[in-house]
């Protein structure tokens, strides 16, 4: 496996868009109900949890970036083989690959319940997950310049969605705020933890950093894309906070999608309808960078073509999202899987970049050896 990945010019994209990918992969299944798990944990005090949550994304991130600037153009894939050698690297990197079918698949199933639980209860599973399947596949046909490109119109067009968010502040009762820490610093710790699952998708940025043109403005624009994100949640979490009651909130499974339950317009009726059905265009990112960085992890590994990787993997997939599950079993895959992720994301990068340095160190020091024998 090749450590340095030189992509050709065309297949580079604009540092800027960064922006628009780290954002649209943190938006997704997640940001329908993620009120409810962190207000469980943190009460009235989830606001800061939030808060916490994006400053520890935005650390994370760093890292990610000061890993992959140690080398000229390299993907994760790439660091993993160089540091820890071919047999624990490959491992590794299969451990990343399944983390990212395990991504995909778990959107899907959410996406796919909430389907048949606000709209259509007797569509079957084969049905939606063939469509999606359908819609993705397209995207990786396109390259990765595809796949940026319906990052950016995910963001720009659902742009919409957050304004009309601003209706209920008619219904707002701000003082459900206080008072302000009456929850022990350990429960808001745990609330920023129950944010995993929301905020992933960061993690983008260790497979796409070497099709990335300006290296220098990476950190930049991908902690603009962080911050993008946290002010988006903490405004959700505030508005949900003071229009439902604590009660309201410990019962109501999805939080974002219930505030759009009280939007009126003389031509719809339910608008939530409309806000679900568009709800596909926020999670295409999420499934084309998941499948793509799988796909991309298998062909360097095996030295095969991505394109037959797409076929089996997409088959693979919609096998696995055949058979049906309830909401209990759906709500153990997601804490198995947050659980998981926030090791990968959270606390593996600081791992990794320790075992980079050391590497760098090591080989300055054999090359400074050899320099004084001759």
């Amino acid at each position: 496996m090749k450590v340095l990945i030189e992509p050709k010019p065309q297949k580079m994209v604009n540092t800027f868009l960064l922006v628009f990918v780290v954002h649209s992969m943190q938006l997704g299944v997640g940001i329908q109900g993620f009120q409810r798990v962190i207000y469980l944990e943190a009460k009235h005090d989830a606001w800061i949890s939030v808060i916490l949550s994006g400053v520890a994304s935005a650390i994370v991130g760093f890292v990610m970036v000061k890993t992959l600037s140690a080398y000229a153009s390299a993907d994760l894939y790439g660091i993993q083989y160089d540091v820890f050698g071919r047999w624990l690297g490959n491992s590794m990197n299969i451990l990343f690959v399944l983390y990212c079918l395990g991504g995909f698949h778990v959107i899907v199933r959410n996406y796919i319940e909430v389907i048949q639980a606000w709209i259509f209860p007797e569509l079957p599973n084969w049905m939606l997950s063939f469509t999606l399947v359908f819609l993705v596949f397209y995207g990786l046909n396109g390259g990765l310049r595809t796949i940026v490109g319906v990052s950016f119109f995910s963001v720009t067009l659902s742009l919409w969605l957050v304004l009309l968010l601003t209706y209920p502040f008619q219904f707002t009762n701000w003082d459900y705020l206080f008072p302000i820490f009456e929850s022990s610093v350990t429960g808001i710790l745990k609330g920023a933890k129950q944010m995993t699952f929301t905020i992933i998708g960061f993690e983008v940025i260790f497979v796409i950093y070497p099709f990335l043109k300006e290296k220098n403005k990476v950190h930049r624009h991908m902690q603009y894309g962080l911050l993008f994100t946290t002010i988006l949640y903490l405004g959700l979490m505030l508005v949900s906070l003071a229009y439902f009651s604590g009660g309201q909130l410990e019962r109501t499974i999805w939080g974002t999608l219930s505030l759009f339950k009280i939007v009126r317009f003389p031509f719809i009726e339910r608008f939530e309808y409309v806000a679900i059905t568009f709800w596909v265009l926020l999670i295409l990112p999420n499934l084309m960078f998941y499948l793509w960085s799988a796909s991309r992890g298998i062909a360097r590994i095996l030295g095969k073509k991505e394109k037959k990787i797409n076929w089996l993997l997409l088959a693979v997939l919609c096998l696995s999202l055949l058979y049906p599950l309830n909401r209990m079993e759906i709500n153990l895959m997601n804490d198995y899987f947050a659980m998981g992720a926030f090791y990968i994301v959270f606390c593996y990068p600081f791992l990794l970049y320790g075992a980079v340095l050391i590497k760098k160190k090591l080989f300055r020091k054999k090359d400074g050896v050899h320099a004084e024998s001759k």
